[in-house]
């Protein structure tokens, strides 16, 4: 068998393995966005979003869109959490940004120490909240893509209530 037919093939079912393996553990969600403005104008109002919501008292009539903390934020990545007030679920959040003619963002939440991968879309709304809070669904050029398969919850959420 050649080696590197043999490299793939190994490569492909470790991958398949990890990915239901890590499915099992947690809860997920990983979503792009596209703008045509620039990467610094957007972490800029992310970040301070993160820090608008991460306010405590904000959760009394909030819902879901209070308890962010800022992790990190350096050039084209931010890092937060979001613990849910409604399940008291932690959530990591990560935000990378990528400068070409448009500003790619990937956006990633992982509940931990969830053993179920149905969120109720918690992990989906953690990250969109951010982008409705920042107002940046209304910058130019905003697009958004995701599926179910790689954020639970993604086709049937419904983030206004949360």
């Amino acid at each position: 068998m050649d080696l590197r037919l043999l490299f793939v093939t190994s490569a492909v079912l470790l991958g398949a393995t990890l990915t239901i393996s890590m499915a099992d553990r947690t809860s997920q969600c990983k979503v792009k966005w596209l703008f045509d403005i620039s990467c610094e104008l957007v972490q800029g109002k992310l970040v301070n979003q993160i820090k608008a919501w991460q306010i405590k008292q904000s959760c009394l009539y909030a819902g879901e869109k209070c308890s962010y903390e800022l992790v990190a934020s350096v050039p084209y990545l931010i890092t937060a959490t979001h613990t849910s007030p409604t399940t008291k679920k932690l959530s990591d959040l990560q935000f990378l940004l990528e400068q070409s003619t448009v500003c790619k963002v990937t956006g990633e939440a992982v509940s931990e120490f969830s053993k179920e991968p149905v969120d109720n879309s918690t992990n989906y709304c953690s990250l969109q909240n951010l982008m409705d809070g920042s107002n940046l669904i209304n910058a130019e050029g905003y697009k958004q893509f995701s599926n179910k398969w790689i954020c639970s919850g993604f086709d049937t959420a419904n983030c206004t209530s949360t």
